[in-house]
């Protein structure tokens, strides 16, 4: 193992700690502002719920291990289903089921072991819902990358594929922290291919009006969890997102995993992986106070330590501080509402396509057997309930095609014979 710059504890002098925490605020910011983008809400509050989220997770891990939590990408189908149907207040509710489920796995840890956590979440399972979690997605990103107003268009389309294959340039020939931000990268070049597109042509692809009009310093249009100044509970949204923290629960033992590894520590047992889980689930509940998208560990920020070899929690701390200033930033919030629907479009189809390979990449690495016919019924069942959009609906409650999908690969996995 390469040797270690900074260690966890280590803190770098001021003006470094200001220059590494930028970086990590970089590498997490076009995955984290996407999100929300995608589903309708404000960025700002998703950048102060993931700033907020993430100094929660480093205290109730004592501050041993330096992750970064950001919007997960998992629940984004959901939550625009919820959005169109029940509003802000019902995706809050289901994001702090979500943290509650995090926190009871949490408990079972401290007092049962994490031995069961394979018998409910097998790979066979995980890895068709994770593919579930980007083909779902897929028309909505090939909508926005292809059509204005619902209308076909060359312009729009030749927008995200300039998007795409900026994404897809910095991540495979970037170097350094390049190849760590090709998302954010990619953005930029697709809202400046756009602007010039614009100014070449007379449209008006980018309004930015509302950038003129926003207020330097703006509080963030936080969501509470009252419905027309009254509480109301959602029980669909509940059921809804609270099984997709099962599949954001393996992203991050792979997480804590990789951490182990770069950092030679068994983080599983000190501060526990109790503890880890607890520092998430705190995290998506904080998120669902605010109004603001899940979280999840990210996969980004572990990628920049990798290459620079710095785990100081006092970086990742930074990192956060300046994430929740930012979003208090009237302009920055705007500028990134005026991101035309084709750059997201075209960000979306590397993105998504990502997110559904993962899970294939999940089914080999594990070297699943599809011989075996336990296995190919499980896959199926998964994949076509899940991207067909079977729904389970009863007496007004609604539980959504990922998380109904989810449940039937458990339940499948627990009753079909292992041989044949």
């Amino acid at each position: 193992m390469e040797e270690i710059k900074y260690d966890i504890g280590d803190r770098p002098k001021t003006g470094l700690l200001l220059g590494l925490s930028f970086q990590h605020l970089f590498a997490m910011f076009g995955s984290t502002v996407l999100v929300p983008i995608l589903v309708g809400i404000d960025p700002a509050i998703a950048l102060f719920s993931s700033g907020l989220g993430t100094l929660a997770h480093l205290s109730v891990t004592k501050y041993k291990i330096p992750a970064y939590m950001g919007s997960s990408f998992a629940y984004i189908a959901t939550m625009q289903t919820l959005l169109k149907t029940d509003g802000m207040p019902a995706v809050a509710q289901g994001a702090i089921s979500g943290g509650l489920v995090y926190l009871l796995v949490a408990i079972l840890v401290r007092f049962v072991g994490k031995n069961w956590i394979d018998k409910v979440l097998p790979p066979i399972v995980v890895g068709p819902i994770i593919m579930v979690i980007g083909l779902s997605l897929a028309t909505s990103a090939v909508n926005d990358a292809m059509t204005i107003d619902g209308h076909y268009s060359l312009t729009s389309l030749a927008i995200s594929m300039v998007t795409l294959f900026a994404v897809i340039t910095f991540s495979i020939y970037g170097k350094g922290i390049v190849a760590v931000i090709p998302i954010l990268l990619g953005l930029i070049v697709g809202y400046f291919f756009a602007l010039g597109l614009g100014v070449i042509s007379g449209q008006t692809i980018i309004d930015f009006s509302g950038v003129a009009q926003a207020s330097w310093i703006d509080i963030p249009d936080f969501h509470i969890l009252l419905s027309d100044g009254q509480f109301r509970l959602y029980p669909s949204a509940i059921l809804t997102m609270a099984p997709i923290a099962f599949v954001t629960m393996t992203e991050h033992f792979g997480h804590v995993m990789v951490l182990n590894s770069l950092t030679g520590r068994d983080f599983f047992k000190d501060p526990g992986l109790d503890r880890t889980l607890t520092g998430d689930g705190l995290a998506q509940i904080i998120t669902g106070l605010f109004g603001a998208p899940p979280v999840t560990s990210y996969g980004e920020n572990i990628g920049v330590m990798a290459l620079n070899k710095i785990f100081s929690v006092y970086v990742i701390a930074g990192a956060a501080v300046i994430a929740v200033i930012m979003s208090f930033v009237g302009k920055v919030s705007a500028l990134l509402q005026s991101i035309p629907p084709a750059v997201l479009g075209g960000v979306s189809i590397s993105l998504f396509g990502v997110i559904a390979s993962s899970g294939l990449k999940i089914l080999v690495e594990n070297q699943v057997d599809f011989d075996k016919k336990r296995n190919l019924f499980i896959a199926s069942v998964i994949l076509i309930s899940g991207i067909g959009g079977l729904m389970l609906q009863v007496a007004g409650l609604q539980i959504t095609s990922v998380a109904f999908s989810t449940l039937l690969g458990i339940i499948l996995y627990q009753i079909l014979p292992e041989k044949d």
